[in-house]
């Protein structure tokens, strides 16, 4: 039986850490086009294995791995409307539901990534399907 080359490259390989999914987030954040990452304002992008006891009591998850991601923060309409003690817009990726979507689709993380930021910032700001689709399609 031959032996396949691809499994050297994993034998050492291990889940990516928090900080390796962060630079990756903002990897994929810096690529996105600069007119759709202008309407996020000042985003932070902060990355957990999993959501919160509190969000997954609001969103009534059935299970920690149904949501790869969330946007907190001000829409288009609520940005001049700033209150003292605002926090800036921010992304959640949720490690641990992206990396089990991953290991079940035939997408890299890289491609995975990239999409659940461009839909957690265009449902926020009410972009169509047809506008995120034309926005991931230019991500190099």
């Amino acid at each position: 039986m031959a032996r396949i080359d691809q499994t050297e490259d994993w034998r050492e390989k291990h889940a990516p850490t928090i900080s390796t999914f962060e630079s990756l987030a903002i990897e994929a954040f810096s690529q996105l086009p600069e007119e759709f990452r202008a309407l996020t304002g000042n985003l932070t992008i902060e990355i957990a294995d999993f959501p919160t006891d509190d969000v997954f009591e609001d969103m009534a998850l059935e299970t920690p791995f149904d949501l790869l991601g969330l946007f907190e923060g001000r829409g288009l309409t609520e940005r001049f409307s700033m209150e003292t003690g605002d926090m800036p817009n921010r992304i959640f990726l949720y490690r641990r539901p992206i990396l089990d979507y991953w290991a079940e689709n035939d997408e890299t993380l890289g491609d995975i990534i990239t999409h659940v930021l461009i839909h957690e910032i265009g449902h926020h700001f009410g972009l169509s399907d047809e506008d995120m689709e034309r926005i991931e399609a230019s991500v190099p």
